[in-house]
């Protein structure tokens, strides 16, 4: 709400601003801040949201500005109907930049937007024809109000009213589960698709809002001017907008205002040496990127939060502390089953880490998957939750075939899973960890979430969070960056992440891994309490002592094969187990329950 206000106040003092000036100079710079807003805004959301590296906004700011010239001229359109139209058409191009560019990433993906930029900013300057060249297209119809022009005031005073209204309605998406989302995706795509988080489809959402505000800022240039040509268009623009963003603080509500707002009033005074502007711009630009890489926003938060003062911090929850129950769920046969794979197969060349697995996991239930290492237990886990694909085989869930499922899709089912290698995002905090979870359990669209709508429905998945958080004991730390925690508070919160999915069966990649020995029996009590809540369990762990305790049915795996499985006590006395982890035949010489490899 402060930041609503904030936005509105700022507004207000812009317009108030028009008021008291008549000159056409200071008009220009106010409106120019509000176009290069627009640009940076929807940048921010591709850049410092999704992380996916743009350098092809002067395409797309021509796609708005070209579609709004030939449709006011040629089509003879309404201004103001050729302004919405020429929105869609960018948009439109930012699908058709995000397809290719979805196939590559980092470097490669830079490559591939910087391509398009080129391609626009050649084919608007030589096919004179339908562009009109470097000569341009005159006559473009401005917006008019009663009939008449508007005239620069009029002009500026938009531009503020739309900016504010952009502002809000990108705001809405990206404080909500939207925003979230886009975070985790680019913290780590993999661990992001494991939460329910469609990688591809929020890329392509990102590169469409990017796409739409860059064209939307270029029909206004376009119609301000009632005139565009190719020298509008130019590799130094996209640089320029993706320096807005950066300058001002990539991933930040503030910092494409605080770009546009800097950056023009830079230009503006530097305007009359064209060659010193470059040199700044490039200046800044490595200067963001190395020294200030959180830009202006992440300066002055900083700020902020040194003179606020520290905030005090929740007391470590105690060992007599009461945990809720983590959701309601249907009581559940001990002998359903719950999912069931048939004759899974997966080789890589010559290796072959799963041959024949056939598998039945039953509800309610502790599974441990053991075996030495290289047995193919991570590569059952990964086929299990859609990294991986099985290249034969079948997986039923709740009698619905999961083969060919995506990972986001697969964890919509209801299938959770940690990391033997921790995927947390580590720049959020803890809490927002652990809601990048809820995703899939919020059903609020972008549209909605655009129009503010959603907020019931996100104030439920944060109590659900705060039981969460409770339960695995991480609540006196929700609000610390989940990177900055010790190694073991880490893995709890990679486990909440997982459990805030609400998931029916919860894979679990060796969680012991590098905790010592009391943080090992500490989470064997809390795999144990998540059993109790009615979720299945399958476990991968080599600390065979705990999972001797704590499974109700092992599966032993050698060479990507199953060699045993059944209780415990029937498993660990098994003559194959004892020759895969020991490679001996005499089952007396030593207990597999001893091993910890």
């Amino acid at each position: 709400m402060r930041g609503t206000l904030a936005a509105a106040a700022l507004a207000i003092v812009g317009a108030a601003l028009v008021f008291v000036t008549g000159n056409d100079f200071y008009l220009r710079i106010l409106f120019s801040i509000c176009i290069y807003f627009l640009c940076a805004t929807g940048m921010n959301v591709l850049v410092g949201f999704a992380g996916q590296k743009s350098l092809g906004q002067a395409g797309l700011f021509a796609a708005g500005a070209y579609a709004v010239a030939l449709l006011t001229t040629s089509w003879d359109m309404n201004p103001w109907l050729a302004l919405a139209v020429a929105v869609v058409v960018s948009a439109l191009f930012g699908v058709l930049i995000a397809a290719p560019s979805l196939r590559v990433k980092g470097p490669s993906l830079a490559m591939v937007t910087l391509a398009f930029g080129i391609v626009i900013e050649k084919l608007v300057t030589e096919a004179s024809d339908l562009f009109g060249g470097a000569m341009g297209i005159y006559a473009i119809k401005p917006l008019t109000i009663a009939g008449a022009p508007f005239d620069m005031k009029q002009w500026v005073w938009f531009a503020i009213a739309l900016s504010l209204v952009v502002h809000l309605l990108l705001r809405n998406v990206l404080t909500g589960r939207f925003g979230r989302a886009l975070l985790s995706i680019q913290a780590d795509e993999v661990a992001a698709a494991s939460m329910g988080v469609p990688v591809l489809r929020y890329k392509v959402l990102a590169f469409v809002v990017a796409a739409a505000t860059c064209g939307l800022a270029g029909a206004l240039v376009a119609q301000q001017n009632q005139y565009i040509n190719s020298d509008f268009i130019n590799f130094n623009l996209s640089i320029f907008i993706l320096l807005l963003v950066m300058f001002g603080g990539s991933g930040s509500m503030a910092g494409p205002l605080l770009g546009a707002v800097s950056l023009t009033l830079l230009g503006s005074f530097l305007a009359r040496w064209t060659w010193a502007e470059h040199f700044a711009n490039g200046a800044l630009l490595l200067f963001a990127l190395y020294v200030m890489p959180r830009g202006l926003a992440g300066v002055f938060g900083d700020l902020f939060a040194r003179l606020r003062g520290g905030a005090a911090t929740a007391a470590p929850p105690t060992s007599g502390e009461v945990v809720p129950a983590l959701f309601p769920r249907q009581t559940v046969g001990a002998s359903d089953t719950l999912l069931q794979t048939t004759d899974v197969c997966k080789a890589y060349g010559g290796v072959r880490p799963a041959r024949d697995l056939c598998a039945r996991l039953t509800s309610g239930h502790i599974h441990a998957l053991i075996g030495p290492n290289g047995a193919g237990k991570s590569t059952f886990i990964n086929i299990l939750s859609g990294i991986v694909k099985p290249d034969s085989g079948e997986i039923v869930f709740r009698n619905e075939r999961l083969t060919d499922k995506p990972v986001h899709a697969i964890c919509s089912r209801g299938i959770a899973r940690t990391f033997q290698n921790l995927r947390l995002f580590k720049d959020l905090s803890v809490r927002t960890n652990v809601l990048v979870g809820q995703h899939r359990r919020m059903s609020n669209g972008f549209l909605t979430s655009m129009l503010g709508g959603g907020r019931a429905q996100e104030a439920q998945a944060l109590r659900r969070v705060e039981t969460i958080m409770q339960f695995v004991g991480l609540s006196a730390y929700a609000d610390k960056p989940a990177g900055a925690l010790a190694y073991g508070l880490q893995r709890r919160v990679e486990l909440a992440r997982a459990l805030a999915t609400e998931p029916e069966l919860l894979l679990l990649d060796e969680p012991a891994a590098g905790l010592n020995p009391q943080e090992t029996e500490e989470l064997g009590h809390l795999i144990e309490r998540i059993r109790d809540q009615g979720i299945t369990i399958l476990l991968v762990e080599h600390h065979m002592d705990m999972v001797m305790k704590i499974a109700d049915h092992v599966i032993v795996l050698d060479y990507g094969e199953k060699i045993a499985e059944g209780p415990p006590s029937i498993v660990q006395s098994d003559k194959r187990v004892m020759e895969a982890y020991l490679g001996v035949d005499d089952a007396d010489e030593a207990p597999v329950a001893a091993t910890a490899s």
